[in-house]
């Protein structure tokens, strides 16, 4: 089959490789710019690059306008390959092909739909994630399912870790899919648009710990937001720190959230939900780094006490 795939970032390499390794023909690579923003640059690796290497006709465009849906026209594909690709795609295009558009998104569809699924579900608790493959319609991630992958989230996994075993589904996942679509086996599965949940962009704000949430979904926002996403953050005495490592107090404690109130395991114990009845876990710190960059073990750097809060204060 012929085809033309869409991707950026890391996720678009390594789809737009797996196309490569198939015994499919690639006859048209089209990706966004290199961009600088803080979620677009975490994963960079290049489309672009790959592309070139391997002879394969590249366009650089933001978005799918005129020119794009022309030069993808005339490439003729029998099917498009999406995976993380930034903006909107009209039904002229995803249409186009006689096998439609097949695109990679990062969760169990129909839940975590929308942006950094994986994160999201770590931060929410999901028991697993995983990867599914399926045709583009006028929606964000609604299509009908055709191959989908699942993983387990083990205690203790950070987002990092979590996304990167989520790539490795990519070649298995597309191989699948595009044998179903030359065999003429394929099983189209309508999602249950009931069970969609639905997740916004990450930005700043959304790295702020909130005290009011208890100890275990704490540490889990603390693991989700790994290197080489932005820290878990909080304000103490002014400064705004990020906090690296926590784990769940084995005690109970009792008092004001975001107060650190004493110290455990090394760590510096800070009140969380519903302190004031004195009968939940606290969130213990590990290891912060301040504004400067240094970073500091937790019972060392909290050592005078105080609050963590939401804004300098």
């Amino acid at each position: 089959m012929r085809i033309v795939s869409f991707g950026f970032q890391t996720w678009g390499r390594k789809t737009l490789q797996a196309l490569i390794d198939s015994e499919h023909e690639v006859v048209l690579a089209v990706t966004h710019p290199a961009a600088e923003s803080a979620y677009k640059a975490i994963w960079n690796d290049s489309v672009e690059e790959l592309a070139t290497e391997h002879g394969i006709p590249v366009h650089l465009t933001e978005r799918a306008d005129a020119e794009t849906i022309d030069l993808v026209k005339r490439a003729r594909p029998d099917v498009i390959v999406v995976n993380s690709w930034y903006t909107w795609m009209p039904a002229e295009l995803y249409d186009m092909p006689p096998h439609g558009t097949l695109n990679l998104h990062d969760s169990l569809l129909p839940k975590f739909t929308g942006f950094s699924p994986v994160l999201w579900a770590l931060i929410s608790g999901a028991e697993e994630f995983g990867l599914t493959v399926h045709r583009m319609d006028e929606q964000l991630d609604t299509g009908d399912i055709l191959v989908q992958k699942r993983l387990p989230i083990p205690p203790g996994a950070t987002g990092t870790e979590l996304v990167l075993a989520g790539m490795e589904l990519i070649p298995g996942a597309v191989h699948e899919a595009l044998a179903a679509l030359e065999n003429g086996t394929a099983v189209w599965t309508p999602q249950d648009k009931a069970e969609r949940t639905y997740f916004h962009k990450r930005s700043d704000r959304d790295s702020r710990i909130d005290w009011s949430l208890d100890a275990t979904e704490s540490e889990r926002f603390v693991r989700a937001l790994s290197a080489p996403y932005p820290r878990a953050y909080s304000y103490y005495r002014g400064e705004r720190i990020e906090i690296l490592e926590a784990v769940v107090s084995e005690a109970r404690y009792g008092g004001t959230a975001g107060r650190v109130i004493v110290q455990e395991g090394g760590g510096a114990v800070v009140c969380g939900a519903d302190p004031h009845r004195g009968g939940n876990h606290a969130l213990v710190i590990k290891r912060v780094r301040s504004a400067t960059g240094t970073e500091y073990d937790g019972a060392e750097f909290f050592a005078r006490g105080g609050y963590l809060t939401d804004f300098p204060a």
